[in-house]
């Protein structure tokens, strides 16, 4: 008995921190996202009213936020595969033996993580100019006519892409890295002595090694790409034409834009809700291929 009130009294802290910090500001939100909170209830609380689920109904029927939606979708669907798969590459080079300077390579791949994004965004700016920009001239190269990045909206949802997955990739790597240095050695040795080539060592080996962490990784990116907002703010600020409008971007603009806070807390419930769904789902899959 004592030994379990000493553990709680361990633990009240950081429930109290989670509590005040978390658990009361979500259950706010989520009563806000029922009310008409806006402008003139922030200056007299009078003013606020209990609309139920009419923010929710509004949202559902509002062609702004289900393109919003679907620019989000465009940019998991492209860049989670682009950011894990840099990820996996750049850990299995890290982790080769053959590589030489590792702990410089892991120090530069990690470094745009930490780096802060407005920097980053001046910086990738000048790269995607339309006609100074370093991209242009590389593909000039190879004959392709200068591309506006930034100003043409087939073209600037790729950009923010090319952007996040640069800057995000070494997160995942460090992760990766971490499990393939727990891969037994003692596995590719035995794959070697059967005649196993390299492809194969990795498709049988590393692979299902990585199974577990690969899982994590892909919910971790899922997740952190459907929160997209700083990059399209910093870059294109939504547009050209609202093609970089993400749901996160949608839900800023309701909420300190229009000061429609009722309904900014609605979009923030609605993409928790997805998100949560295909959380879900990614688990049932992965458990459907284990056991399979």
């Amino acid at each position: 008995m004592k030994v379990q009130r000493a553990a709680w009294w361990f633990v009240t802290p950081a429930l109290a921190v989670l509590a005040i910090f978390f658990f009361i500001p979500v259950l706010a939100a989520l009563a806000m996202s029922l009310t008409d909170f806006d402008l003139y209830a922030l200056g007299n609380f009078q003013n606020l009213r209990l609309v139920g689920l009419r923010n929710y109904a509004q949202l559902l029927v509002d062609p702004l936020f289900w393109k919003a939606l679907g620019n989000t979708f465009y940019f998991v669907l492209l860049g989670v595969p682009l950011s894990i798969g840099a990820s996996l590459g750049a850990a299995l080079l890290v982790n080769s033996k053959v590589a030489r300077f590792r702990n410089f390579f892991r120090t530069l791949y990690f470094a745009p993580v930490v780096t802060t994004l407005v920097a980053v965004a001046v910086v990738w700016r000048y790269i995607f100019h339309t006609r100074y920009g370093f991209l242009n001239y590389v593909l000039g190269f190879v004959g392709i006519d200068p591309i506006d990045w930034m100003g043409n909206p087939h073209w600037a949802m790729p950009a923010i892409v090319i952007l996040a997955v640069w800057k995000n990739f070494g997160y995942n790597m460090i992760i990766l890295l971490a499990s393939l240095q727990s891969i037994p050695e003692d596995l590719y040795e035995a794959a070697r002595i059967d005649g196993a080539s390299g492809w194969q060592q990795f498709r049988h080996v590393t692979l299902p090694g990585l199974a577990p962490v690969l899982t994590l990784v892909s919910i971790l990116t899922i997740a952190g790409y459907f929160q997209l907002f700083a990059e399209p703010y910093v870059m294109t600020e939504g547009g050209p034409l609202q093609s970089t409008m993400s749901v996160l971007y949608f839900m800023y603009e309701e909420g300190f834009k229009w000061w429609s806070l009722g309904r900014a807390s609605a979009v923030a419930f609605l993409l928790f809700v997805l998100m949560f769904a295909i959380t879900l789902l990614q688990l049932a899959l992965t458990r459907r291929a284990v056991r399979s």
